[in-house]
């Protein structure tokens, strides 16, 4: 009879850890509709308790209450105790969010094909709110859209079905602010403007594949719309293709007079930045670096070759083949 009361005295022990060197954390999963007793049995197998006994005599001579019990994951670990244990299964379960990546250069159009399918939104969800501006920004957008102003990053997000399209604008647009514009208002006003510096910025993303030459590329650029050049960057061409490597699509681009987004053809920026750019294309734009060249190209190595005017560029184009 002894035995079997230290026995019951010992299982009722719920402030003793199953192993107290191991601390590795495990996500552990209630499903709904579970009770307290009920997850013993997982709980054995998982090695967070000794036994399903145990786990119920804790309840019973253990002070233990099971009825705030929640349905979710969460972490667990073999150095919990089992009051412990219980005590984050009635906490807040895990977030069940996953991460979503909008890569740097990306279109709106990339965004929400992307976010199509993963089978976040519904084709073009993404669009209507960033093309129509539905949601408010933390700053003044100057332009017809929120291209290039929606921060290329990892984000944890809801899965698809508890996924909403305005909260995630609205924490790119966030981002965007926290990332960029909160550290360098000063030297936006005092420069030539956001909607400008987003719009070249996008352009160096496509541009120049070198952080390090992108002030370069900067200065070139607004020397050229200084001094009322076509900028000449088949990029901007590129922007209203479907796919952004359809080589016939860009040709015909190309000749057209009455694209907004045909550099070669009219003078000035683009309507709008053509992707998402990064902080380093930013802030070369911001602090674009003047130089003696009025062209560049880059050669077959995506190395930056400079020309001071036509005649070296043409030079350039047949030296390293590029036309």
């Amino acid at each position: 009879m002894i035995p079997l009361l230290i026995s019951l005295i010992a299982c009722g022990n719920v402030d003793a850890p199953m192993d107290a060197t191991d601390s590795t954390p495990v996500v552990f999963e209630v499903p709904k509709g579970s009770t307290a007793n009920g997850i013993g049995p997982a709980l054995v197998e998982a090695g967070f308790v000794t036994s399903e006994f145990n786990w119920k005599m804790g309840f019973k001579m253990g002070g233990l209450d099971g009825s705030c019990l929640k349905a979710g994951k969460f972490e667990l670990r073999r150095d919990m105790s089992q009051r412990q244990v219980l005590e984050t299964l009635c906490g807040v379960p895990l977030a069940d969010d996953v991460d979503f990546t909008v890569l740097e250069g990306w279109r709106l159009r990339d965004t929400d094909k992307a976010l199509a399918d993963k089978g976040f939104i519904t084709a073009g969800a993404y669009l209507a709110v960033t093309e129509g501006k539905t949601v408010p920004a933390p700053f003044d957008v100057s332009g017809p859209t929120y291209e290039g102003y929606l921060f290329p990053e990892t984000y944890k997000v809801p899965p698809p079905g508890s996924f909403d399209v305005d909260k995630f604008v609205v924490r790119q647009l966030e981002t965007f602010d926290t990332r960029f514009l909160a550290s360098h208002k000063d030297e936006v006003a005092a420069g030539r403007g956001l909607h400008d510096i987003v719009i070249v910025a996008s352009l160096l993303e496509r541009e120049e594949p070198s952080v390090s030459n992108r002030p370069v590329v900067a200065g070139l650029i607004f020397k050229r719309l200084d001094k009322g050049w076509q900028l000449g960057i088949d990029a901007t061409s590129h922007y209203k293709l479907d796919e952004w490597n359809d080589r016939k699509g860009l040709l015909a681009a190309l000749k057209d007079p009455d694209d907004l987004y045909n550099t070669r053809k009219r003078k000035g920026l683009p309507p709008t930045a053509i992707g998402a750019p990064s902080v380093p294309s930013l802030e070369a734009a911001m602090a674009p670096k003047d130089s003696e060249w009025w062209f560049y190209l880059h050669d077959s190595k995506g190395v930056f070759h400079g020309a001071r005017n036509g005649d070296e560029h043409d030079a350039n184009r047949r030296k390293y083949n590029v036309y």
